[in-house]
């Protein structure tokens, strides 16, 4: 299952990523080729959306949403949970002196304005520990972790698009932008913190230091996305080098990484308000909201598609009993264009208020019974879901054009041979977040699907508007 999930999404991603004519755009029910016992037939099906809206989602992020904003699409409050690593077994050297601490901040972008001002406050942790077994949901209680009684950072003012760039390039060879916020040494979490001289296991340091909880307090206008959260303990020592004391600088740093717990609290302030609101353009447009948990449910009358395919592949009645012979249908290629309404494509230092939040960069279409199971990490094979991304194209004048794209064809055969189906086949998009490993043989597959905790917003083109499925399907 999973390696023709993996085939058909290469290949599928590959198509995607190709502007394409839809020449079947004008194409009514229409037989194809009757004869040599083939029928071909290419259809045109209506189809129902309407926006769908779940919960909380699964915290599970590879960088972590940091601010405020307030957007067309509601207003977003976003905060971090972390752990820290612990090297096991570290000692300090016995006359070691502590020197400094600092936090750092690397952020790969951001979205806002970028020049507004927000304020940054840390917390040390001082309720419950964060279990790295454990699911958390967007919606987790931060009280229950943090009392913001144990203040380590507060009011560290900065602007998201002039602070300094790292020294050091990430592996793409990126200058990133660093925030150093530098410890009161007078702090009691100063203090405390450089009296461990060592460090036997994780679980030991989590014990004496449970993690951070990193907020904002002023600004509503960028929400940073956090690639890195590291510690840095800035230290020295001396020792006897041929009769003489040498004094060695030196540094140890803590992480938050893979090795231990992060969760993203985001909240989206009066949701239901937003949803409301959104309801009221449905008739011509859907949204697909993230991370806010706002999909688009689109649904395919399979039930219909069904019959038919049965008054078409009918061939000949059976002389001896009478009964109907109907060819074996195969869905040879079911497209469904979603197409997009709200991409910016002005410069950066153009965008406004309605540009900040984007078309997600790519777009999970998935069974609805299938969901939860699939974001939870499940991996589907195609008869499931599908994953495409956003694509540009032309219009028959030449403007540009954006949309995600989906062969439906396997799913739709493998659901429509079933001897009793539904009325209808309900979809969800989901915006996801894709990661790809390299096999043996140089090809590209999917190594997890995740529910992306970027910001975006998309819009499409309702049912009502011009969604519809092209299907050819033949008999034989």
């Amino acid at each position: 299952m999973k390696n023709k999930f993996f085939i058909v999404y290469v290949i599928g991603l590959a198509c995607c990523l190709t502007a394409c004519k839809n020449d079947l755009a004008s194409t009514g029910s229409e037989i194809l080729a009757p004869e040599d016992g083939i029928i071909v037939i290419a259809d045109t099906f209506d189809l129902k959306s309407r926006i769908d809206s779940c919960g909380a989602i699964i915290s599970s992020p590879d960088s972590m949403l940091l601010g405020e904003i307030e957007t067309d699409y509601g207003t977003l409050r976003a905060q971090i949970l972390t752990q820290l690593t612990c090297p096991e077994g570290f000692k300090y050297p016995s006359n070691a002196v502590i020197d400094s601490i600092s936090l750092y901040f690397h952020y790969t972008t951001w979205v806002g304005d970028g020049k507004s001002p927000l304020s940054i406050n840390v917390y040390e942790m001082d309720g419950k520990q964060l279990n790295y077994a454990k699911t958390y949901y967007t919606d987790i209680n931060i009280s229950d972790y943090c009392s913001r009684t144990k203040s380590i950072l507060r009011n560290r003012r900065i602007v998201a698009a002039s602070e300094k760039m790292d020294s050091l390039a990430n592996s793409s060879g990126i200058y990133e932008p660093m925030v150093k916020m530098m410890m009161d040494s007078t702090s009691d979490f100063f203090h405390r913190f450089a009296s461990i001289r060592e460090f036997t296991d994780q679980d030991s340091f989590n014990e004496q230091f449970k993690g951070l909880l990193v907020e904002t307090d002023f600004g509503s206008s960028t929400v940073l996305n956090i690639k890195d959260i590291a510690m840095g303990v800035y230290y020295h020592f001396t020792y006897d080098k041929q009769g003489k004391d040498t004094t060695v600088n030196d540094l140890k740093v803590f992480y938050s990484n893979a090795e231990v717990r992060a969760v993203n609290s985001i909240q989206y302030v009066n949701k239901e308000d937003l949803l409301n609101d959104l309801q009221q353009d449905s008739a011509l447009y859907n949204y697909i909201i993230g991370p806010a948990g706002i999909y688009t449910q689109i649904s395919l009358p399979v039930k219909k598609m069904q019959q038919s395919m049965i008054d078409h592949m009918i061939e000949s009645i059976d002389a001896a009993t009478g009964d109907t012979i109907v060819k074996r249908p195969y869905v040879n290629l079911a497209l469904l264009q979603v197409d997009i309404e709200n991409v910016f494509n002005g410069a950066t230092a153009d965008k406004t208020h309605n540009d900040w939040l984007q078309p997600a960069p790519y777009m999970l279409l998935v069974k609805e019974e299938a969901a939860e199971r699939v974001l939870k990490g499940e991996m589907p094979s195609d008869t499931c879901a599908l994953i495409c991304g956003l694509t540009s194209g032309t219009d028959s004048i030449g403007d540009p054009i954006y949309f995600y794209t989906y062969d439906l064809s396997t799913m739709l055969t493998h659901e429509l041979r079933e001897d009793s189906i539904a009325e209808q086949l309900d979809l969800l998009l989901v915006p996801v977040t894709v990661t790809t490993a390299t096999t043996s043989s140089s090809t590209s597959v999917i190594s997890s699907v995740k529910e992306s905790q970027t910001l975006s917003a998309t819009v499409i083109r309702s049912a009502q508007n011009g969604l519809n499925l092209k299907l050819v399907y033949s008999g034989f």
